[in-house]
């Protein structure tokens, strides 16, 4: 009958949709269900009848159940009966004694889910409505497998509710955690353990998984219980003669960790770790070469790695009281754990060696801030050394052609060895320079016939020197003789003996690598470069047979030239010939694969570009060989320009756009060697750079592939602004009139910082070409910003706000470069529709990288027009708009004090005030005083003492008086926009008393759709084609 009730209040059909399989339509309908279950007052009590009877055999019905449960609660538990709380005791109490009498347990993922429910309950009720929680629950299961299993679960679940501290818990939630850990020492602690210990002892040879997750439990609750009622004879011996059962020594291994972790006094903490590795050693534990199974020995070495930490730390403690005898005890517990350490550091399986290598880390740092080393001590560091070159070695499974996760650890794990040779390199930089030396000149001197990953590590090693044993600026073959000498030699020997032939891949990238690290070596022997020009243009290196050699290699051989430019005016010819088919730009039909990529190309037209400028030979020279560079380019780009205007098929455009780009782009940076314009005309590149202007312009009229081209031909320009100087400036007109047509917002964000730059650089030079651009590009600017956008592009939106920002910075660069004339010149309908932006960027828009800006420009505007001899008009559009928005901005509820951009504008606002007080005078504060504060019923006490600190002469006491203000004042006004239902918008700049009082007194009224009629308020008018 039972079923039959239950069956009739819950949803069959709605169940259905609860199978992974089934279709979408009862997937919703179970969904729908499960909201109006967890909404409902009491429905929810039918899910309990539910499981408290068994009725369902259906394993997700019974997780939904669960689910119901558990948000019941979680979410609304205060808000139920006592009745209902009871409910919820018997339903879980009844669940788990049908647990005890079913002969086979739950899926996991439901016993999971019961045990949330009831580490849920507990966490709910144990301090107020259930203290006898684990009382009972132990009293029910008693020592049944399928009871036990339950009770360790909701443990495990506790403890990530209570303790686990990767979870992010309020305040209030930690006090309560907190006091709920305090009740339980106090009441139910130590039954919990016998109850740890009882079940270890029972199961660990029938149950072995009940076992390992009762080591996981006491391993889970170590850390904040009291350590003897784990740390003893009976608990102690039980956990190690389970790291002897194969099925449950990893767990074991994981549990002795966590007793060792706990923190505690230094000194008993040294008498722990002792103890317990008296007993490992004498159970044979530290036979570690005779152990196979490496899971296991990963695990050995966690709780090696955990006891070494341990006593190192204590040292530590214990060396900072200055207790001599206890600080020499420790250490000499250290020192007694280093055999051990090495064995695993050294061992085959890098899983194991990782394991150790904190321990490692930090024996050696405890080593360098001894006084002087012991000779153990010394043959310690050299053991560690030998350990960490050995275990750099690649394995013969190392796949380099196709590198995957296995490759990845390997190189993380190359990363912790490299933090021990740093260490060592502190400890002892003179038995690192001898070990890695000795290591080197041996491998180096048979090399033909060694394996490649002795050679690369041998190498490798040399390499690591240079950040082991830094100097600086790379003055490696400068100062210290002896280790100046030590690397010359191996220098010497690495360029001389022709390891650069070795046809792996890693020995070769190594090689170059090196050479490029040690490139300073050069110029204290530039007999060496030929041979390693040589290797850097031959197969060795630019002609490998692996592309990710000679990608790395492009890139080597450009830092190469750079450093040693000075040296190569004998060679520049001769590589400019043996580059020069690398040099050649691929055309998109063309089907054979480049020995280069696109990306490595501009690392050699760089090179190119640099040996020709830095060369000595004569400007006329130096003329030819820089147009023989760039004009098989233009040749090129024209082609295939006329190729793209004639091409219907839009993959097809989209290839040749792209090759249209590198064409731009290698042009661009042979131009990379010129620092300015007066390096151009020195060698005579002043033509060449104009011809490649004229050629890569008409790309921007191109209909087809737009945001490519432009954006290849907005960079070139940039650099050639750099590179030419004036002589760009007949060309910027022409190619801002195409910039500008058909544009979107991120065309115009990257159009800005090109007009920007020609702004600053030249200044008065530009200004008739910037009136005339001016209005164009805000009109531009407002168009893109107008055009509809879904409420939900959250691209559009970004665009959108970085369009602004580019904006009001192209403003303020004109106003900063004090060409006030560009927006004077304007008309006085233009000038007032671009201030308003301006006002309406500072005030409306919650970006304070913006707003910043734009109280830059105003208090610069101010400074330029807010004199006597300054622009008509303009005082009273300070009074009417500039004053109120420097108020109402901080005033905003989006205007946020802990941000550091918003602290910036709040100050930049103060700026604009006190540049008000300078031009204006006593004018600006008879107006606040007498006009504008009394608007904002500001207490004639607090008017008077705002206009006293804006005299002030130092602008720090106005900001953080402005400052303190804001954190008070939105507690006593707040401000708001009001938008007019007509074809305008306004900016409401008035702020009311919070009190009802004042606002009845007044009579003021907002209204949605209609104006702020509050006495007082400026209302700015603006378009809405403007910044809406």
């Amino acid at each position: 009958m039972a079923c039959q009730s239950v069956a009739a209040v819950m949803d069959e059909q709605a169940l259905l949709g609860l199978n992974p399989n089934a279709d979408a339509r009862y997937r919703q309908r179970a969904m729908a269900y499960f909201e109006q279950l967890k909404e409902s007052q009491d429905a929810w009590e039918v899910c309990a009848e539910a499981l408290a009877k068994g009725i369902y055999n259906d394993d997700h019905v019974k997780f939904f159940c669960f689910q119901v449960l558990e948000h019941q609660i979680k979410f609304r538990h205060a808000g139920l009966s006592a009745v209902q709380q009871q409910l919820i005791r018997e339903t879980l109490m009844k669940w788990l004694q049908c647990q005890l009498m079913n002969a086979q347990p739950e899926k996991p993922f439901i016993r999971n889910k019961a045990a949330q429910v009831f580490a849920l309950t507990f966490v709910m009720e144990y301090l107020t409505l259930w203290p006898k929680f684990f009382f009972d629950l132990l009293s029910l299961v008693g020592l049944s497998p399928h009871g036990v299993d339950i009770y360790l679960r909701t443990l495990m679940a506790i403890d990530a509710e209570v303790v686990d501290r990767d979870i992010l818990h309020t305040p209030e939630e930690t006090r309560r955690n907190t006091l709920i850990k305090d009740t339980m020492r106090e009441q139910c602690i130590p039954s919990l353990v016998e109850s740890w210990f009882q079940i270890l002892q029972t199961y660990q040879q029938s149950h072995p998984e009940i076992t390992c997750q009762c080591l996981e439990v006491v391993g889970a609750y170590v850390s904040w219980i009291d350590l003897n009622l784990i740390a003893n004879d009976r608990f102690v011996n039980l956990l190690l003669s389970q790291m002897s059962v194969e099925e449950l020594r990893e767990e074991a291994c994981d549990c002795l960790f966590e007793i060792v972790n706990k923190g505690m006094d230094p000194v008993d903490k040294t008498k722990l770790v002792e103890s317990l590795c008296q007993v490992l050693q004498s159970a044979g534990f530290f036979n570690v070469e005779q152990e196979e199974d490496v899971d296991f020995l990963a695990k050995f070495a966690r709780l090696v790695n955990g006891m070494g930490q341990s006593l190192l730390l204590s040292w530590t403690k214990l060396a900072k009281t200055g207790n001599v005898k206890d600080t020499a005890e420790t250490l000499q517990a250290v020192e007694a754990k280093v055999p051990l350490l090495l064995k695993l550091l050294v061992h085959e399986d890098d899983d194991i060696s990782t394991n150790v290598v904190g321990f490692c880390y930090e024996y050696l740092h405890v080593l360098k801030q001894l006084p002087q080393l012991t000779d153990q001590q010394k043959t310690n560091i050299e053991a560690v050394m030998l350990a960490v070159m050995k275990k750099l070695t690649y394995d013969d499974e190392y796949n380099f052609e196709n590198e995957g996760e296995d490759e990845a650890m390997f190189v993380e794990y190359r990363k912790q060895l490299k933090m021990l040779l740093d260490r060592l390199a502190q400890v002892s930089p003179e038995l690192l320079l001898e070990a890695v030396r000795r290591v080197f000149t041996n491998t180096m001197r048979n090399w033909q016939t060694a394996p490649f990953m002795e050679v690369e590590v041998a190498i490798r090693l040399l390499y690591m020197l240079g950040e082991a044993l830094p100097a600086s600026h790379g003055a490696h073959f400068s100062g210290d003789t002896v280790k100046t000498s030590a690397l010359q030699d191996m220098m010497r020997t690495l360029v001389s003996c022709g390891v650069s032939s070795y046809q792996h891949t890693s020995v070769a990238l190594e090689f170059f690598e090196t050479v490029v690290r040690y490139d300073k070596f050069f110029i204290v022997e530039p007999q060496y470069i030929p041979n390693v020009l040589m290797a850097f243009l031959d197969q060795r290196g630019l002609r490998h047979n692996s592309p990710k050699v000679r990608s790395r290699v492009a890139y080597l051989f450009s830092r190469f030239i750079k450093t040693l430019h000075k040296h190569m005016n004998a060679f520049i010819e001769d590589i400019l010939t043996r580059i020069q088919d690398l040099l050649e730009l691929a055309p998109p039909e063309n089907g054979f694969p480049a020995l280069l990529t696109n990306d490595d190309q501009l690392f050699m037209f760089e090179t190119a570009g640099v040996l020709i400028v830095n060369g000595e030979t004569p400007v006329e020279r130096k003329q030819v060989l820089m147009r023989s560079l760039l004009t098989p380019l233009m040749d090129a780009f024209r082609l295939l320009l006329a190729k793209l205007l004639q091409e219907s098929e839009e993959e097809r455009q989209a290839a040749l756009a792209d090759c249209l780009s590198h064409a731009v782009g290698f042009a661009s940076r042979t131009s990379k060697a010129f620092s300015n314009k007066q390096t151009v005309k020195q060698c005579g590149c002043t033509e060449v750079y104009r011809d490649c202007l004229q050629t890569f312009l008409p790309a921007l009229s191109c209909p087809v592939q737009r945001v490519v081209l432009r954006s290849s031909v907005r960079s070139f320009l940039h650099r050639m602004i750099i590179c030419l100087e004036e002589e760009v400036l007949p060309f910027i007109p022409a190619a801002s009139e195409h910039m500008l047509k058909d544009c979107e917002a991120k065309d115009l964000q990257e159009f800005i910082p090109l007009i920007s730059q020609i702004t600053a650089k030249f200044k008065r030079q530009v200004s008739p070409f910037l009136q005339q651009v001016f209005m164009p590009l805000v009109v531009a600017i407002f168009e893109v910003l107008a055009r509809p956008a879904e409420d939900n592009d959250q691209t559009a939106a970004l665009e959108n706000q970085m369009l602004r920002r580019s904006y009001f910075s192209f403003i303020q660069t004109i106003t900063g470069s004090g060409m006030n004339e560009v927006m004077a010149n304007q008309g006085a309908e233009n000038i007032e529709r671009v201030l308003f932006t301006i006002i309406q960027g500072a005030v409306d828009f919650p970006d304070p990288i913006a707003q910043k800006t734009c109280f830059i420009i105003l208090s610069k505007l101010v400074e330029l027009w807010g004199g006597k001899d300054g622009m008509v008009g303009f005082p009273d559009f300070i009074y009417k708009h500039i004053v109120p928005a420097c108020f109402l901005a901080p005033l905003k509820p989006t205007f946020d004090l802990s941000d550091a951009q918003t602290v910036l504008t709040l100050s930049e606002c103060a700026v604009t005030l006190k540049m008000i007080h300078h031009k204006r005078g006593p004018e600006f504060i008879q107006f606040l005083q007498q006009e504008y504060l009394p608007s904002l019923q500001v207490s004639p006490e607090i008017s008077q003492e705002l206009c006293q600190v804006l005299q002030q002469p130092d602008v720090k006491v106005l900001k953080n008086y402005i400052k303190v203000c804001v954190d008070l004042l939105p507690r006593v006004f707040w401000g708001w926009w009001c938008v007019c239902s007509a074809d305008t918008s306004f900016l409401c700049a008035g702020v009311l008393s919070e009190s009802k009082a004042v606002a009845k007194k007044t009579g003021s009224s907002l209204g949605l759709n209609g104006l702020c009629t509050e006495r007082g308020c400026h209302l700015i008018t603006t378009t809405k084609r403007n910044l809406a």
